[in-house]
């Protein structure tokens, strides 16, 4: 394909424009201008997403042909298999023995075709989505307060607003370019910014105040806000009278928990010395934070999935929006309560209905008028009212076999979903298991009897609806790769072999869209915020040509340029257009510490990954800032239990174990570690979190607790440890602790165990195989007295694989040695270095990436600090071009100056 594309980012909710280019050697991707969204700014992940795209083809990740029990199949027989199990399993178990688990990486085309033939022809509720594992939660507090699943804000509001709270949010990390915004704004207009956050995160920052409440206490500090503000008149009668209901209620139920700030502080844990320091004015924290809500009328509250993975995350969304109902701050410029989502079309997911709980078009299962106006639309006789299985429960229903089919689509719950190792459990016990993918492994994939190859980004093509209800294209700039097909293309094949051809005859998407939005349009009386009925007739060169758009969208509400908001004038989607506050009591999370599991165990993102990293695992250079899972524990806690950094430790919880290495961190509470989201079985041999996580939920929305895991913590003595680089896949299966990253030239293992091992072994089963006529070599170096091995595989004068061992953890310059297997020919000198450990430019020993866009080094910027006098993060810019490109990584190149700099002058 000739020519510039505009699309947007797949990655957070933020829902970036881009802009890709061809080049001589493929494409280069920036920050499209034009985008309300971003301004033309880009995070490191949305920097490298061609990396990932270039990875894709020099290595086998791919799915890309379908395959059915193990075997490679053309598309006909495919889709009919799949029909035909599916309607075999309907036959002999009916329409509810089948489910769909969705994700937020669809497209709202896929998304919708998907809801539709299971709810309106299969005649099974059952579908839900991983976004019941992001914003579930934020989607019951909305309808409770406001009637409908409605972001009354936008992103030009962090701009203009004085105060902006970030609560279970680490805007830095998160959502990158909302947080170059707001650091923006802070610089040009010093807006106030509070975090709170158990953990000291990059977004402390730019903060002006943190407040490190104790882990699942959020309802305590809003309610106990909530009380100050009425007792010191900093509620809005006014506005109280005329838009809001449930006040006194919700006054009441704040005033009994949390009647002064004393008691608030305690329930929150901020009653401790260590947390109570006062600010420059003489107050508490908590005190400043408070008088600070009181005194901005302009507030923003951001909050995200610190607030929703909780098993009171509902009554936590409640919480927030009373405060800002109490005080008139929604839909208002600069004032609002804000739900960040976690992936790029999570917001589309639910516009379509893709939850569960959820019907089309923002209607309710459970409403018969609903049921019988999308069974009127789709000419359905099949479609019948009633929920379905939320997505915990759905896999309980696959384990127990009340569901034995499963089409599971772009996601991969055998990781994401708690109690992982009950997941993967039912898989093996489910009769159908369906997986439409990109890629060739996965730990759900290794389920499938079925597997179906899904176009990815950049092939295909459709819309997304990002965190400010704004609907932007994603559009094709690479021919679809192999066999792989659009999931919309494949779910309506499915359906049509089926026997339901006649509601699934899409051409393309811009078909798909036209409907969507037409149902949404569909008897509409108003009440339904969620209208986009412009675009029902659409024809597709409009639709090719769409520029972003905020919903709603109809003949009633034509969309405007900038920023668009809902229910600035206090009249809310309701019956009687009152929004409604709430009446909340802080719980405590469903599982406790104990003697056994004494630490707080909490998990979230990287800043370089996503999600279960099918994606950003194939790029070196987002692998570089975190090349393993790191548990992050507090000081006191490292020496109780015996760890040291840099050392192993064994994560255990009530459900499972993990194994990770140490990084020891003041930024952690005592008595809380932290673990991150995204290592699996393709990356990892005991990574993933999911086996520790519990699956208890919350009562209204399903969503999960994985913000509170039970766990206790040992330290791993390993009698060996190592670095093995290879050209090709490695079969790590026999040790206890590996941990895979993608190199410049190859793949690099961390290693070790606690027993003796064949080294050679390993190198041997690393490397491709060679011509009959290529000699094949390994050159090695052993100190049996020390435990010192080193060796490298040669095919011909090719370096394929080296192996580095030791009783401590070897530090050597990764890149060199990757970069070498890149390489044609190995030159003596460097055969040489290789064999005696010594490494070219030996200052940046096991360096950390810090700086992604320019592949700055924690080497290079603590020498620029020392010898070059660089004093604040814009020195190091200036230097070494470090946090000039997308600022991810200003809150660590800021930490490390404030640092090293006390040294540098000693």
């Amino acid at each position: 394909m000739q020519g510039e594309v505009k699309t947007t980012c797949p990655y957070c909710g933020v829902g970036c424009g881009l802009i890709v280019s061809p080049t001589r050697d493929g494409w280069a991707v920036g920050g499209d201008p034009d985008h309300p969204a971003n301004r033309g700014r880009i995070c490191s992940k949305g920097a490298a997403l061609i990396d990932t795209v270039t990875a894709e083809t020099k290595r086998d990740f791919r799915l890309l042909s379908p395959e059915i029990d193990g075997k490679i199949a053309d598309w006909k027989t495919a889709t009919n298999e799949t029909a035909r199990r599916l309607r075999q399993t309907i036959d002999q178990h009916g329409p509810k023995s089948v489910a769909f688990y969705v994700s937020g990486q669809l497209l709202t085309e896929d998304y919708y075709v998907a809801n539709k033939l299971i709810k309106g022809f299969i005649g099974s509720p059952h579908i839900d989505t991983n976004s019941r594992l992001c914003m579930a939660s934020t989607v019951v507090g909305h309808k409770r307060a406001f009637g409908a699943d409605v972001v009354p804000g936008c992103y030009e509001d962090l701009e203009i607003a004085d105060l902006v709270i970030l609560t279970g949010s680490n805007l830095a990390w998160c959502h990158p370019v909302l947080n170059q915004r707001l650091r923006a704004a802070k610089e040009k207009r010093g807006t106030r910014i509070v975090v709170i956050d158990p953990r000291k995160t990059a977004s402390c920052d730019i903060a002006d105040l943190h407040l490190p409440i104790k882990p699942g206490s959020d309802v305590a500090l809003f309610n106990g806000l909530l009380a100050w503000l009425e007792q010191n008149g900093q509620c809005d009668p006014t506005y109280l009278s005329r838009h809001v209901s449930g006040y006194e209620d919700a006054i009441a139920a704040a005033r009994a928990e949390c009647p002064d700030i004393a008691s608030t502080a305690k329930k929150c844990g901020l009653d401790d010395p260590v947390k109570t320091d006062q600010t420059a004015s003489g107050l508490t924290k908590l005190e400043t934070f408070f008088q600070w809500f009181a005194k901005f009328e302009r507030t923003v509250t951001v909050f995200s999935q610190g607030v929703n993975q909780s098993s009171s995350g509902s009554d936590k969304v409640n919480a927030i929006i009373n405060n800002h109902l109490a005080t008139g701050r929604v839909g208002k410029p600069g004032a609002s309560p804000f739900s960040v989502t976690g992936q790029p079309n999570a917001m589309g997911g639910r516009e379509v209905g893709g939850l569960a709980n959820q019907l089309a078009a923002h209607m309710d299962p459970n409403n018969v008028n609903d049921v019988n106006r999308v069974k009127r639309f789709w000419k359905s006789d099949i479609l019948k009212a009633g929920e379905g299985y939320k997505a915990v429960d759905m896999f309980r229903a696959i384990e127990t076999g009340e569901i034995r089919a499963v089409w599971i689509m772009a996601t991969n719950p055998a990781v994401s979903l708690p109690d992982a190792s009950r997941v993967r459990l039912a898989l093996s016990r489910c009769p159908l298991v369906i997986v439409s993918d990109t890629v060739n492994d996965t730990d759900t994939l290794r389920y499938a009897h079925i597997k179906l190859p899904a176009a990815g980004w950049g092939e295909k093509s459709g819309t997304v609806t990002n965190s400010e209800r704004r609907i932007s294209r994603q559009r094709p700039f690479r021919n679809q790769q192999g066999d792989a097909k659009p999931d919309w293309w494949i779910i309506s094949q499915v359906a049509t072999a089926m026997g339901y051809g006649k509601a699934f005859k899409y051409r393309d998407p811009a078909e798909i869209f036209a409907e969507h939005a037409a149902l949404s349009e569909f008897e509409n009386d108003g009440v339904r915020a969620f209208d986009i009925g412009i675009w029902r007739k659409t024809k597709k060169s409009a639709y090719d040509a769409m520029e972003p758009f905020q919903w709603p969208a109809s003949r009633k509400h034509q969309p405007k340029d900038g920023a668009h908001r809902l229910y600035g004038n206090g009249i809310f989607t309701t019956s009687n257009g009152r929004a409604r506050m709430l009446a909340v009591q802080h719980k405590l999370p469903l599982s406790q510490t104990s003697t056994d599991f004494p630490l707080i165990g909490n998990s979230g993102r990287y800043r370089d990954q996503w999600h279960t990293m099918t994606r950003t695992g194939t790029a070196a250079r987002l692998s570089a800032h975190r090349p393993e899972p790191l548990l992050e524990v507090n000081p006191v806690d490292a020496r109780r239990y015996g760890l040291c950094d840099g050392g192993l430790a064994r994560i255990k919880s009530l459900q499972g174990t993990a194994l990770m290495r140490v990084s020891i961190s003041n930024a952690q509470m005592p008595g809380e570690v932290f673990m991150p989201m995204h290592w699996n079985d393709v990356y990892s041999s005991a990574g993933g979190i999911g086996r520790l996580a519990t699956a208890n939920v919350d009562p209204y929305s399903g969503q999960p607790e994985t913000k509170y895991i039970p766990v206790s913590i040992e330290p791993f003595t390993a009698l060996w440890q190592g670095l093995l680089f290879s050209n090709a896949p490695v079969d790590l299966s026999h040790l206890p602790y590996w941990v895979a990253a993608s190199g410049p030239g190859c793949m690099i293992y961390e290693i070790a165990s606690d027993k003796p091992c064949l080294f050679k072994s390993m190198l041997t089963a690393a490397a491709n195989i060679g011509s009959d006529n290529t000699v094949e070599q390994i050159i090695e170096y052993s100190d049996g007295k020390k435990g010192i091995h080193r060796y490298a595989r040669l095919v011909g004068e090719c370096i394929t694989g080296a192996l580095f061992v030791g009783p401590k953890r070897p530090t050597l310059g990764r890149d060199w040695i990757s970069t070498l297997l890149g390489n044609a020919a190995i030159s003596t000198s460097e055969r040489n270095a290789l064999l005696a450990g010594r490494m070219p430019d030996a200052t940046a020993v096991n360096d950390r990436l810090i700086c992604s866009c320019f592949s700055v080094g924690l080497t290079a910027i603590t020498r620029a600090i020392h010898t070059q006098n660089a004093m604040t993060p814009a020195d190091i810019g200036r230097l070494l071009q470090a946090g000039t490109g997308c600022r991810s990584c200003l809150p660590e190149i800021s930490e490390l100056v404030s640092n090293t700099l006390p040294r540098a002058a000693e």
